[in-house]
C-alpha cells in the first residue's frame, strides 16, 4: 500500500494531548478510506504537524482528516524509504 506525508500547518502550541486526541480521532474512522495513521509529529513552536500514513490515494488520505476535523494543508506521497 502507498505511503503519505501530510502535513499541518497553523498549529502552533498544540499539546501532546491534542496531537494524541487528533491521532486517535483519524485512527477511529481511518478504515473507511482503507487508510492506515502510522505516526504523528508536532513541533508546537512553529505549529506544523506531520502524518505518516499508509492509504490507496492522497484524496482517501484528506477525506479521513476532514471528517476527523483537522483538513491538512499538503499530502505528498511518499515513493521511497530506507
Amino acid at each position: 500500500m502507498p505511503e503519505f506525508m501530510d502535513v499541518h500547518h497553523n498549529m502552533k502550541g498544540v499539546t501532546a494531548d491534542q496531537l494524541r486526541e487528533a491521532h486517535q480521532a483519524d485512527l477511529a474512522i481511518e478504515q473507511d478510506e482503507k487508510v492506515h495513521f502510522k505516526q504523528a509529529w508536532a513541533d508546537p513552536d512553529s505549529g506544523v504537524v506531520y502524518c505518516l500514513s499508509e492509504a490507496p490515494s492522497a484524496d482517501a488520505v484528506q477525506r479521513i482528516h476532514e471528517r476527523a476535523g483537522h483538513r491538512a494543508d499538503e499530502v505528498h506521497p511518499v515513493p521511497l524509504t530506507v
